[in-house]
């Protein structure tokens, strides 16, 4: 980033609800994840966090083995716990962010507290239901050299090597929470494609929505 920030090193792309909005939620307005960033009309200087995370680049190798000595049970087991550690550590990065390296939170959360997710700012993931175009993965990868640092990789279909790995962004807005986009229409698909630059086969192939 350059210090008066007019360099663009990258852009992420998201959509918006086009729904009715659940009872339940803390906005009365259909959300995009853009809605937690300061725009540029704004005059605020605002950051966006990223993150990728996995147990370990040797997992597969490890259950591998065992699957090889007929060990299924420990393979099955390995994988779990791998799961496990890779979302440990997105919390454990997230609880660092929130209270020191930007230190917007001072934090008194029990574990309840952490697990009911009380603390402020959320870590939405590439597709998941707010976000659940996939190939925004590599927009983490590329700024965070994800595989060059620490191995892990992305397929051509955007999953994520090893299996056991977590990775998003960090958002520090008070209102910001976790959503699901719902239904993609095509006009909104149309527009999210010409954004991407895509043909109208890759808007199939990654929005599932086809032009009539």
């Amino acid at each position: 980033q350059n210090s008066d920030r007019t360099l663009v090193a990258s852009k992420a792309y998201h959509l918006r609800q086009q729904g009715e909005r659940g009872k339940n939620s803390k906005s009365p307005y259909n959300l995009c994840l853009s809605d937690y960033i300061a725009d540029r009309a704004s005059g605020q200087q605002d950051y966006l966090g990223m993150f990728a995370v996995c147990a370990g680049v040797e997992e597969h190798a490890l259950v591998d083995g065992f699957k090889a000595a007929g060990d299924d049970y420990n393979a099955i087991l390995l994988q779990a716990i791998g799961d496990r550690l890779a979302e440990a550590m997105a919390e454990y990065l997230h609880f660092e962010l929130r209270t020191k390296v930007w230190g917007y939170s001072d934090e008194t959360f029990d574990n309840q507290g952490l697990i009911a997710e009380n603390y402020l700012g959320t870590r939405p993931a590439p597709g998941y239901p707010s976000c659940p175009e996939h190939t925004e993965k590599q927009l983490i990868w590329d700024l965070l050299e994800v595989e060059q640092r620490i191995g892990m990789k992305l397929t051509e279909s955007y999953a994520m090597w090893p299996s056991a790995s977590v990775c998003g962004w960090y958002f520090t807005h008070p209102a910001s929470e976790y959503f699901t986009l719902g239904r993609i229409d095509e006009d909104q698909a149309k527009d999210y494609a010409e954004r991407k630059g895509w043909s109208e086969r890759e808007m199939v192939k990654w929005l599932g929505v086809s032009m009539k």
